[in-house]
């Protein structure tokens, strides 16, 4: 296949746009490397797929409405991975305008690219923060998220609003995907686990919010790019079982599918720290902190659509997955 992935350099993307090219596929990465956090790390991930004479590199923004239109008409892919957005429940209390200029005009315009282009199917990131004040666990696609409680959740559910109405509209085959709390090898500076790694090593103390009571589905990158591909080759079709009467969030009489991406084994937070200190052999100094304006206290992901339709579940222990990422954080930094 010919796959248009977004945000190709980022932690997601990169390791997404590695796996469609060792199996055959041609890409098109489109990323701007914003200097959200170190330009550096996401230049070191692109260089591994400019490697492949299969991967073609496009600089720009997805919000560039022109430079998406030329991107799809030059390019003409066959199917698209929508990973670009600005990323952060946190900052997006900061900085939303840049909530608003990524996630939902650029997400608009992905959605026009697809329309215009007859894509065979689009698929999306969107956000375990959908369900933000949802208190029943584990959480499943068919419950209703119109609570959101951050900017940038409100955004996620936003993109799978208007991924829907182009479904209906179009035909368009769209399956978005709730990701749920990723980590591993070439993650986010600006995620809890890389953040850290970083302070315990250097004597630093570290931020531990809601006190560590936090619950989190943490699930290892290479279950959510696993994940998306096996999405990604199945298009989105309809349900012919969906009814008006009782409409089912998860899925529609268009084309449309939603599916948590998530270990569905929520870890409490001072568990992974401690994971995370023996796989350092050092303790961290913890500064015990309230719950952030935007977070919700835990996370949990109901994942047996992904199971029935899929024939998959994510399965990587932290135990594994935390000293897997603290084997390329030594390797990547030389500490």
């Amino acid at each position: 296949m010919r796959v248009l992935i977004t945000g190709s350099a980022g932690f997601i993307g990169s390791t997404l746009a590695l796996r469609l090219l060792e199996r055959g596929d041609e890409v098109i990465g489109v990323d701007c490397l914003d200097p959200y956090y170190d330009v550096t790390l996401k230049e070191a991930r692109l260089a591994r797929t400019l490697a492949y004479d299969g991967y073609t590199e496009v600089r720009a923004r997805i919000e560039d409405r022109e430079a998406m239109a030329d991107a799809f008409a030059k390019y003409q892919p066959q199917r698209v991975v929508n990973l670009a957005a600005q990323a952060g429940v946190r900052y997006s209390i900061e900085n939303p305008y840049a909530y608003i200029d990524s996630n939902l005009v650029g997400f608009g315009n992905i959605l026009q690219g697809c329309r215009t282009h007859n894509i065979e199917h689009l698929v999306y990131a969107s956000s375990s923060s959908v369900y933000g004040s949802n208190t029943n666990m584990p959480f499943s696609v068919h419950d209703n998220v119109d609570h959101p409680v951050s900017l940038y959740a409100a955004t996620k559910k936003a993109n799978e609003l208007m991924a829907h109405t182009y479904s209906h509209l179009y035909n368009l085959p769209t399956t978005g995907l709730r990701f749920f709390t990723v980590y591993g090898p070439w993650g986010r500076p600006d995620m809890a686990l890389f953040m850290f790694t970083k302070n315990i090593l250097a004597g630093k103390s570290i931020p531990v919010f809601n006190y560590g009571k936090h619950r989190r589905d943490f699930t290892y990158i290479d279950d959510i790019v696993e994940g998306v591909i096996r999405v990604l080759d199945q298009p989105a079709q309809p349900n012919p079982d969906w009814n008006g009467d009782e409409p089912d969030s998860g899925t529609s009489r268009a084309p449309y599918r939603l599916y948590n991406i998530g270990n569905n084994s929520p870890v409490e937070l001072m568990h992974y720290i401690e994971t995370l200190e023996n796989c350092l052999g050092k303790k961290a100094e913890k500064e015990l902190l309230p719950l952030q304006p935007g977070d919700v206290p835990d996370t949990y992901a109901n994942v047996d659509d992904l199971v029935n339709d899929l024939g998959y579940k994510p399965a990587t222990s932290v135990e594994e997955g935390v000293a897997n990422f603290v084997k390329w954080y030594r390797e990547y930094y030389n500490v």
